[in-house]
């Protein structure tokens, strides 16, 4: 049986130059990138986040990721 998941990943930029990345599962069908850009903003307004490489400063990216499993093989019980 075949299962359908998706995640939302989001790609800020920290204070060294590194690539910080936040991932929720099962985002809701109508989300919009002007919504989630919305959101990173205040992410990096308020400083939520810290990474190692110091606090986010930039948007890099925004991805929905659509993932299919086939679950091929279940052992007998």
């Amino acid at each position: 049986m075949a299962t359908v998941t998706q995640t939302l990943r989001m790609v800020f930029r920290s204070q060294a130059g590194n690539n910080v990345t936040i991932a929720l599962d099962n985002p809701r069908d109508n989300l919009t990138a002007a919504e989630i850009e919305a959101v990173m903003d205040l992410v990096i307004a308020r400083n939520v986040f810290s990474s190692a490489g110091g606090d986010l400063v930039a948007k890099q990216d925004i991805r929905v990721i659509d993932t299919t499993t086939n679950d091929l093989y279940d052992p007998p019980a």
